[in-house]
């Protein structure tokens, strides 16, 4: 496993989306959506990464952590513009997610968005807050990068190319960056008491905003007559390989939780530099940018 860091860079990925089908992993609606649940929860969780880490850029007195950051912004930023793309072609099949993403907008914005506190300790005890629960999320981000890249399950079943592509480039960059949110943390605080308490917030919350969006997905699915969302369904793809297994996930959490855990532990920067030398969207977006220099 190749742990080796690289200059990180924002690519200007572009993808079409006419010819995706709604299902776009045939014959299988729930891990479709289950994985579609990205797309709902992406744009407004990494815009929300970006206004944090420009807030905490003027704090950050190591400068290869200082350029780390800035190129996890320029990526995060265009994570959320690539997932935003993907909602009015949704809608065009029949399936609007507005009434689910305004819920994730006012999760991110106002929940934990900004807040009017005096200057000072109360300030920055809201900024690391939000800097350890970053850090937490992207453990997860770094695993479901790892899964994807080698759901090799996905390639038999015949999942659309395209959003392959597009879940398999946005995870080999989280696996790029695998190490950044961490590393912040730990150089602006590094409580183990608030990294322990932040990943329970976390989990808490990510598990309940996307079995929430598994749900309204399979409810609001226009081909289906009684769309369910169920944990034993969920179960099933992972033992089939289609969605991450639930015996990873757990064992995932003590990893996260350990006082010796580095994100250099998830996944393999090696592979996730490999895909991006080969990704459709991404070799297209370096063409465009060579051409234009």
């Amino acid at each position: 496993m190749s742990n080796t860091r690289v200059p990180l860079k924002a690519r200007q990925v572009s993808f079409a989306w006419d010819r995706t089908p709604l299902h776009w992993l045939p014959g299988d609606p729930f891990a479709t959506h289950t994985i579609n649940v990205l797309h709902l929860l992406l744009p407004a969780g990494e815009r929300w990464f970006v206004h944090v880490y420009k807030q905490v850029l003027p704090l950050i007195e190591d400068e290869r952590l200082r350029a780390d950051v800035i190129g996890f912004i320029g990526q995060e930023a265009m994570h959320a513009q690539a997932h935003d793309e993907v909602l009015p072609h949704l809608k065009e099949l029949g399936l609007d997610p507005t009434p689910y993403t305004a819920q994730v907008d006012w999760f991110f914005e106002k929940l934990l968005g900004d807040r009017t506190l005096p200057p000072g300790k109360a300030r920055r005890w809201w900024l690391m807050e939000r800097v350890a629960l970053i850090a937490a999320i992207e453990h997860y981000t770094a695993f479901l990068g790892n899964w994807v890249l080698n759901a090799d399950e996905l390639d038999r079943r015949g999942a659309d190319p395209t959003m392959l592509d597009l879940l398999r480039w946005h995870g080999a960059e989280e696996v790029e960056h695998r190490s950044v949110a961490f590393e912040l943390f730990e150089h602006l605080d590094g409580g183990y008491r608030r990294r322990v308490r932040t990943w329970a917030t976390a989990f808490t919350a990510l598990v309940f905003l996307w079995q929430r969006g598994a749900r309204f997905f399979m409810e609001n699915d226009p081909t289906l007559l009684d769309g369910k969302a169920t944990f034993k369904e969920f179960h099933r793809g992972g033992k089939q390989g289609v969605l991450p297994s639930t015996g990873a996930m757990v064992r995932s959490i003590p990893r996260y939780l350990s006082r010796g855990y580095h994100p250099s532990q998830e996944g393999d920067t090696a592979q996730a530099v490999a895909y991006l030398a080969a990704s459709p969207a991404a070799t297209a977006a370096e063409a465009r940018t060579g051409a234009a220099r």
